[in-house]
């Protein structure tokens, strides 16, 4: 898609995570990197693990809104510029752990990213489906399986 047919607005804004998805390059990629800072900010808050969940849940309900509003109204399926699935399932993958020192988050982002990629079932599902509710759900799913991965790789150091 080019940058002329994105739409404009906060919708935009927001769903790009502040434009991290209009990357020419590994949209998807970038849009994880850039959950880092937010990642550091919550370790450095000392976000406990119940207010992690409201955040996360928050965000998962508002991006289905969205995500399906500008699926509908511009008559697209999971753009590749909509990367706040990336950031849901980047605080997802990193809730497992919970450290932000250089081994974990490698593995928190690479393990995540791996999964997104690859897609086992039943992300591999929801990533067809014709709704918001699909193009947001994948990632969780797929972040499930990465945080997962990635606690019990992390138990071992």
């Amino acid at each position: 898609m080019t940058q002329k047919k994105i739409p404009k607005g906060f919708s935009v804004f927001f769903l790009s995570w502040f434009y991290a998805g209009l990357s020419p390059k590994a949209p998807g990629t970038i849009g994880s990197l850039a959950t880092i800072p937010l990642i550091l900010l919550l370790h450095y808050l000392d976000f406990n693990l119940y207010a992690l969940v409201i955040l996360i849940l928050i965000l998962y309900l508002i991006s289905i809104y969205l995500t399906q509003k500008i699926q509908t109204t511009h008559k697209l399926h999971d753009p590749q510029w909509i990367v706040i699935d990336e950031v849901i399932g980047m605080l997802i993958t990193w809730s497992f752990v919970r450290e932000t020192d250089p081994v974990s988050l490698f593995w928190v982002f690479s393990l995540f990213r791996i999964f997104d990629i690859i897609k086992i079932w039943p992300a591999s599902y929801f990533d067809k489906m014709l709704h918001g509710f699909g193009t947001i759900t994948d990632d969780v799913i797929s972040a499930l399986y990465a945080g997962i991965t990635a606690l019990f790789i992390l138990s071992f150091f």
